[in-house]
Order: structure tokens, then sequence, then C-alpha cells
């Protein structure tokens, strides 16, 4: 599915871009294009501005991507660069070989099956915390992106429209937390947006100065200075239209309606592009059961998403569109065997109750073992994977009934955040809460005094109950690009340290690239992050060739040690 190259000839590129009947839109780059799918504004408004169109479009945003770099777990290790001889383009550390594996699709692989018609990139951010002394490295990586991309019939046709978008400008939060000045990374990035600006005007490329567009901002439109939150999103998303396509009129009164079709063809998108626990679906761990489900999980998961793509255009048209009836007309997936086999290595299928399994329990001398909560009791309690009190002494736990990852076609996931609670004082959980019960992959959590830190995939976010009731109002996405490959290697067992922030643990096979204030993280193959709210800051903790780390504690001398299951050994 690679597609027909042609030479690159220069073309003064057009002041705007145009829009056609049916085109195909595909927005690329590191994690302001990432996070664009959390929070669509930017499509949102495209559909509004042509709703005759028919438009379609995709995100293939990652965090930590560069113009030629694009890492991923699940693609072998000459298919992490965008295009032939980007290899050689990159810095050092960027060309080291990380032990990737799989048949992902390549960069231009998947431009070519969207058919992509217009690509609007982003790029810049992550290169610019190389400073002043590697610019012109970026120069030279991004005009090679430049005319590769501009080289590629993607939709069998003709070369693509190409717009690209520089970083926005980072605001000055250091009054409100402990997070950098902002004009030292400005600094940078002003200098790349300039190196950027030039590339594209000397190789046919629209230029879009987000940064100079934001400079004037203020209020809260930022989680950390630099990651823009839902309103910054809101607020970029006509601007970015202005300058690429022109100005337009629209109709304000869809724009509700319209957003939340986008955000439900979006949550389908994703299943595709970014699928959970994908090590099984195109992975190392692919074969030898992989091939009797995922090809048709994939397939259903497409043919769902184009489904919300009609959604998306009736709704522009103020016309009904039954999903549900279009969706009952996909294809239905074939029953999956189980690979289970029950041996003396594998246990049994037989299910011990509680008050069963505790007297099979061995227990150090000094110490004894309760049942406080069970799934008899709670049957919410399915699939437990982490604990940990309150300071009312109160049991949370987080359930993953969805493990390993949501089905295509099944009711959406619905992994909980529960709270026990015994308020007779017998010793025996008799109250639950459900804190949260609309997670997916919530494999790690931390309490804290401004709310609930918790893995959501590849994604941290925050829960806060402002209202006091036990019950989440509002998540705040913090941090994305987290992989979850293999979703039981995924950001998971935290732990606070000495100092307010907290360690998360991720296994083998796992690709991670986050970004911040503080530039991007990268971490590969099983290791610690490390967390800190009240710095906002990411941080590659340590750096282990490890399988299982699967759990973590300080003493009292702030000493941490960790547990791997794959021996175990501690």
């Amino acid at each position: 599915m690679d597609p027909e190259s042609v030479a690159f000839k220069m073309k003064p590129a057009s002041k705007e871009l145009a829009i056609n009947q049916g085109d195909s839109v595909v927005i690329i780059g590191s994690g302001m294009a990432s996070r664009m799918n959390h929070f669509p504004h930017f499509e949102t408004e495209l559909y509004l501005r042509f709703p005759e169109k028919n438009i379609k479009i995709r995100n293939m945003g990652d965090e930590g991507n560069t113009p030629g770099f694009r890492p991923h777990p699940g693609r072998n290790q000459d298919d992490q660069y965008a295009f032939p001889g980007a290899k050689e383009l990159l810095p050092k550390e960027l060309q080291t070989a990380s032990s990737p594996a799989g048949h992902f699709e390549t960069p231009d692989q998947w431009l070519t099956r969207l058919g992509a018609d217009t690509i609007i990139a982003f790029f810049g951010y992550n290169s610019s915390f190389a400073g002043p002394a590697d610019l012109d490295r970026y120069k030279s990586e991004l005009q090679a992106f430049i005319r590769h991309t501009l080289s590629q019939k993607y939709n069998g046709e003709s070369i693509p429209q190409l717009a690209l978008v520089s970083p926005t400008t980072v605001q000055d939060l250091s009054d409100q937390f402990s997070v950098p000045d902002s004009s030292a990374i400005n600094k940078n990035l002003a200098l790349y947006t300039k190196a950027t600006q030039e590339i594209a005007a000397a190789n046919g490329a629209l230029f879009v100065n987000a940064f100079s567009g934001t400079k004037s901002w203020s209020g809260d439109l930022t989680i950390d200075g630099a990651l823009l939150n839902d309103a910054g999103y809101q607020k970029l998303a006509p601007m970015l239209a202005d300058e690429i396509f022109g100005k337009g009129k629209i109709k304000e009164n869809k724009r509700p309606s319209v957003h939340t079709a986008v955000v439900e063809k979006n949550f389908m998108w994703l299943n595709n592009f970014k699928v959970p626990n994908g090590v099984h679906v195109y992975g190392r761990r692919y074969n030898p059961f992989g091939p009797d489900n995922y090809p048709f999980e994939l397939k259903k998961t497409r043919q769902m998403t184009a489904n919300r793509d009609q959604a998306i255009w009736a709704t522009l048209q103020g016309k009904p569109f039954d999903l549900v009836a279009a969706d009952s007309k996909t294809i239905e997936l074939p029953p999956v065997k189980s690979n289970y086999r029950p041996s003396g290595k594998n246990g049994t299928v037989d299910y011990l109750e509680g008050e069963v399994a505790e007297t099979k329990i061995a227990t150090p001398e000094g110490y004894k073992i309760d049942l406080f909560a069970s799934e008899k009791t709670f049957p919410d309690l399915k699939n437990p994977v982490q604990i940990a009190f309150d300071n009312k002494g109160r049991l949370w736990v987080s359930t993953m009934e969805s493990y390993p990852h949501y089905r295509i076609g099944d009711a959406r996931p619905k992994d909980k955040l529960l709270i026990f609670e015994d308020t007779d004082n017998d010793g025996v959980a008799d109250k639950q809460i459900v804190f949260a019960d609309d997670l997916h992959i919530p494999i790690g959590f931390e309490i804290s005094h401004d709310g609930v830190y918790v893995s959501q995939s590849g994604s941290l976010v925050r829960l806060q109950d402002t209202n006091g009731d036990d019950k989440y109002d509002v998540s705040e996405l913090l941090l994305s690009g987290f992989d979850d490959h293999d979703t039981h290697h995924a950001i998971s067992a935290f732990c606070a340290d000495p100092s307010g922030a907290f360690v998360m643990n991720e296994g083998v096979f796992l690709h991670s690239n986050t970004e911040s204030v503080y530039g991007p993280e990268r971490g590969t193959n099983g290791g610690f992050w490390r967390y800190s709210p009240q710095r906002k800051h990411i941080m590659r903790y340590g750096q282990f060739s490890i399988p299982n780390p699967w759990g973590v504690a300080f003493d009292d001398y702030g000493q941490d040690f960790f547990l791997h299951t794959s021996g175990p050994s501690m």
C-alpha cells in the first residue's frame, strides 16, 4: 500500500488551501496534533466551514514525533523513520535501536490508506528543546520531510496540499505553579518557528505562525503553560481554520451537535489507529492467535468509523442518522476460542471464594489475613488491579472488567474506581461507593488532596470530586503519549514518594513518548516514570531491562524498592 512517488517540483505555496467534495484531510505531527483527538475543536470547525463537502478528517498525531521520526512499538526498527533517508538526518539518540517489532503500517502507508488530499502537519516543539545548536539539522530534516511529502500521490492521483503549523507560545504559569519561566522556552520556539517558515516558503508548503498568533493569549488555556487544554484548543480552532483555508461563515447553532458527533467518530478512529493492546493486533505477539480475530476487529472498526463520518454529514444537514442501524450492518465478529489450557503452571478454572482463599495463604509470623471485601458481596469488584487507602481509612480499588482492552461493537468500557468502607467497625466492608464507572484500563491510581490521578490506557488523568459526594465531577487530561501497546504493561501500580510526586511502573515492549512544558521525555522497554503534580513535571525515573515491574514502595529513608513478577524478584 505504498504511494506512487514522483519527482519533487518546487511550486510556490498558495495563500490558502482548497477543499473539494469528499476530500480526505489528515492531521499529523507531535503532541499538539495528537491531543486534538481528545479536544477536536479544530475538526469541528472544519466540518462547520464545509458542511456540503462530505470531508473525512483523520488525526495521526502522536507524542514524540518529529518530521522524520515516528516511533511506534509495532513497527520494525527501519520503519521508525518517516521516509527514506530520515534516520541519518536525526539526532544520534533518535537513531538508537529500541527493539520494536511488528507490521503496523508506516506513515506513508497510512496516508495512502486514508487517501490524503490535504495534510496539516504540527512539528517543531520537540525539536526546539535542542536549542540553537541543532537548528540547522532541524532545517535539513524538515526540508526532507516536505520534499518527500510533496512527491507522493497518497490519493492515487495527485500530490497533497501541505500546511505546516508552528507550536503555540508557551504561557508563563510560574507564578501559579512550580514550572519553568517560559522566556527561555519561547526564545527557542521563536527560532524554530522562523526556521519552519523559511523552509516551508523555500519548498512550497503553506505556513501558519501559531506562535505569533497566540502571544497575546491569557487565561486558563493550558495544563502547564505548553499543553493546551479544552479551552485552549477551542480558541485555537477558528484561528487555524482562517489561516489555512481562509475566513468562512458557519452556523453556530450546529456546533454542539457536530462536536458531539466528531468526538464519537474519534473514539472509533483511535480504536483503529491507536488500538490498545496492539502487541497482539500487529506486534510481536500477533502470532499464533492474532490472525483468528484482529483482522476482523480492525475491519469492523473501520466500518463503524465510516458510519460516524456519515453521522457527521447528516448532522451538518440537520438530518437524522441511525447509528445503531448502520452499525448492525457491519461485519459480525467470529467467535474466538480461548488459548487457556489448565496446567500446573496455568492453574485450573476452579474459582476459590474469598473465605476459602484466605485459608490457602501462608502468612509470616505476626501477620494475619482477613477477607475485607469480595466479588460475592460486591459484584462490581471484578478484576481488581490496584488498591490504596485514603486518610479516612477507606479502601479504594480500581477494576478492569474490560481487560485486556475494549472490543469494538461492545458497550463502552465501564472499568471502575470503587471505595469500600467499614461503617460498623467489624473489620468487613459493608458499603461501596462508585467514584468512577466510565474508565478504561485504570491499572494505576494515586489519591491526592487535589483529586485522584488515574492511568487511562495511554493517558494520565486527574479526577476531581468538586461537590464532596465521592463521585468525580471533572476529568482533566494531564499527559498523553504513554504506550498501551501491551495493556498489562501500561503505566501502573502508582506509589507516592516522600516528596509528594508519584512513581508509575511501565513494562517491556512499550515505547512511551510524552511531552510537557519541559520538553519531550521518552522511555522504552521497561522502567519507571515519576510525575510531580507540584511542578507539572514528568521524567523517566528509572530505565531497566525488566518485563513486569508491578510494585514499588518506599522505606522510611526514602529508598525505593520495586518488584517485578517474571521471577519474581525484588
